[in-house]
């Protein structure tokens, strides 16, 4: 709720100061000394002293929690707070992104990540930007379908998305020629795959035979190198490290994640399940990368070696959507709208609302009494 709304209306909390002062209430008690005869004092009146004491705490909760209520739902639907905005979509080229940011004048707006279905979530949410304000959508245009209507704003929208690259998991041309033995393989009959592999060394035999195998399905069209970080020549990354972390920096069109050290990487959490040639799959967008992680990482026997090796050939034609959303601009074509229209959370507050005054009533009431 904070982060939805306009952040001055929280100013007011200081508010809760007077119900508090309220329930501070002053009493008075007499100090009084026992003395044997009082004939030979001089008159003087009775000392007093102040006492202050909470009471009826339940009414002075009720009261804060309603102030409280009171400030949110102001803050949830009265003040748009929300300026010149980037939407990013953590799995576009970061140069890129930056190149159309730049070019689109949005240097120093704010910057918040893309959220699912981006063109309906900003219809719905289109209430928190101020009237002036001007968006941006910097996305791979896989991830915003063309919607059947052209949507309309009440503010300008700009998108600008790009095809992201194929990036080769296996080959996709015909199997050359076998290469005779003793001879070195052409540089235009076998193609050079970078494989980044951290594993312990119980499984690390297991993986090395895996790509062995691969390259002798491929007929020698295909080979797998093995290096020790990656390059800009990485195709995969294999991490099968129990209890440890990749480093920061390090990038990868897809990784592939044992499922034993899937641990460390808590975007799996949001995975999405797919089965293919009887593999079953569970992959998610990064900012690193693609990651997939399967029970059949590593293949335990041949059959499911041959099978993973099958499941990929298929994923790596898989196209992007036919009907991907172009780059264009939106201009404001509809009035602002009011801002409590819609305002899911603002409703629920005033209900919130409603029902605090009334239970504040009603031991008012009872205190009374």
């Amino acid at each position: 709720m904070i982060l939805s709304s306009y952040p001055w209306w929280w100013l007011a909390l200081p508010l809760l100061l007077l119900p508090v002062w309220w329930h501070r209430q002053k009493r008075q008690r007499l100090k009084a000394e026992p003395l044997a005869t009082a004939r030979f004092l001089p008159p003087a009146a009775p000392e007093q002293l102040r006492v202050w004491q909470w009471r009826d705490k339940l009414l002075l909760l009720v009261r804060c929690l309603l102030l409280v209520t009171l400030i949110a739902w102001l803050a949830a639907t009265i003040f748009p707070w929300r300026g010149d905005t980037v939407m990013i979509d953590a799995g576009a080229d970061k140069t890129w992104a930056e190149q159309q940011i730049a070019a689109a004048g949005f240097n120093t707006s704010a910057r918040i990540d893309l959220p699912p279905n981006p063109l309906a979530w900003l219809r719905a949410n289109e209430r928190n930007w101020r009237p002036t304000a001007r968006l941006l959508i910097v996305a791979r245009a896989d991830q915003i379908a063309m919607p059947a209507r052209v949507p309309q704003f009440s503010h300008q929208l700009e998108l600008r998305t790009a095809n992201a690259p194929v990036i080769p998991v296996a080959p996709s041309t015909p199997a050359a020629r076998v290469t005779p033995p003793g001879a070195p393989a052409s540089p235009q009959t076998a193609t050079t795959h970078h494989i980044v592999l951290t594993a312990p060394a119980a499984r690390l035999p297991a993986w090395q035979s895996l790509f062995a195998a691969f390259d002798v399905a491929g007929n020698a069209a295909t080979r797998h190198q093995f290096t020790a970080e990656p390059d800009a020549g990485t195709t995969l990354i294999v991490w099968d490290t129990p209890a440890t972390s990749p480093a920061a920096n390090w990038r990868g069109p897809h990784w592939w994640i044992a499922p034993a050290a899937a641990a460390g990487f808590t975007e799996l959490a949001s995975a999405t399940k797919l089965t293919i040639n009887g593999i079953q799959l569970r992959y998610v967008d990064s900012p690193r990368g693609r990651l997939w992680t399967s029970d059949a990482f590593p293949p335990r026997d041949a059959d499911t070696a041959r099978a993973l090796y099958e499941a990929w050939q298929l994923l790596s034609a898989a196209p992007a959507p036919a009907y991907a959303t172009p780059s264009q601009t939106f201009s404001a074509a509809r009035s602002a709208l009011p801002a409590i229209t819609n305002a899911k959370s603002a409703y629920w507050l005033a209900l919130a609302l409603l029902a605090l005054f009334i239970l504040e009533r009603t031991l008012t009431h009872a205190r009374r009494n």
